[in-house]
C-alpha cells in the first residue's frame, strides 16, 4: 500500500489557485510554510506578509499563486481530504463484508493519519490540526455558495459521499445516510477540538475513544456487528 501511497498527488481545484503551487519549488515552500504559520497563528491572525517573511520572499510573489488567505485555507484543506480520502479508498477497497467495510472507514476517517510518502516536505499532523480549528471557517461565510458552485469543495464533499454509499451497502433501507456521514466526517473534527479546548465536555481526551463513540453510534444507527 505505501508503494501506491508514494506516488499519490491530489488533484486540487484549478479555482482555488491562481499558479499551482506544486509547480515551483516557491510555490511548494508556500505551502509547507503556511501550513507552519497558520497552525501556529489562525487564520485570522495569518497574513500573506507573515508568510512572505517566513518564506524570504515578497508579499506580492504569494499573490501569483493564491488571489487570498481563505482561498489558501480551501486549498490546504482539499489537499488534506484528498489525502484522506486516497488512503480510505486503499485501505477498504480489499474489505468485501459491507459493516466491516464501512467500520474500517470510520476508523480511517477517525483516527490519527499516518504520514503519506508524496507529501513528505508537508507536517501532515500540521494540515490535520488545521483542518480541525479551522476547517469551518473555509465555507462558514457568505459566498459559500459561489465557491460550492467553483467546485472549491469538491474532494471534501466526494469523500463524504464516499461514505454515504458505504452506509448504504451496509444498511440499504437506513433512511439517514447522508447525514450520519456528515456527522461522523465533522463530528470527529469537532470532537478534537472539544479535547482540546473544553475538556469538560468530552468524555475521554483519548483519540481512540472518538473511533469508539462514533463507532458505537454507526452500529446501533444501522443495527450491523
Amino acid at each position: 500500500m505505501e508503494s501506491l501511497l508514494s506516488s499519490l498527488k491530489i488533484n486540487v481545484n484549478t479555482c482555488l489557485y491562481i499558479k499551482d503551487p506544486e509547480s515551483s519549488e516557491l510555490g511548494q515552500n508556500i505551502i509547507s510554510k503556511s501550513i507552519d504559520l497558520i497552525e501556529e497563528l489562525g487564520i485570522e491572525n495569518f497574513n500573506f506578509k507573515k508568510l512572505g517573511s517566513a518564506i524570504k520572499s515578497n508579499e506580492s510573489s504569494i499573490y501569483r499563486y493564491f488571489e487570498n488567505k481563505y482561498k489558501l485555507l480551501q486549498y490546504l484543506s482539499a489537499l488534506y481530504w484528498g489525502i484522506l480520502e486516497y488512503r480510505l479508498v486503499i485501505e477498504t477497497n480489499a474489505v468485501e463484508d459491507s459493516s466491516k467495510k464501512l467500520l474500517k472507514a470510520i476508523k480511517v476517517l477517525t483516527l490519527t493519519p499516518q504520514n503519506i510518502a508524496y507529501y513528505s516536505n508537508l507536517d501532515q499532523l500540521k494540515l490535520r490540526n488545521i483542518v480541525i480549528s479551522e476547517f469551518t471557517k473555509s465555507y462558514h461565510h457568505k459566498h459559500v455558495d459561489s465557491d460550492n458552485d467553483d467546485g472549491n469543495f469538491k474532494i471534501y464533499k466526494r469523500l463524504v459521499l464516499r461514505l454515504v454509499e458505504m452506509i448504504k451497502d451496509a444498511r440499504p433501507d437506513y433512511a439517514y445516510p447522508k447525514s450520519l456521514a456528515c456527522q461522523i466526517v465533522e463530528g470527529a473534527l469537532q470532537q478534537y477540538f472539544m479535547q482540546r479546548h473544553f475538556t469538560s465536555l468530552v468524555d475521554s481526551t483519548d483519540d481512540k475513544k472518538v473511533y469508539d463513540f462514533f463507532k458505537d453510534i454507526t452500529i446501533n444507527a444501522l443495527k450491523i456487528q
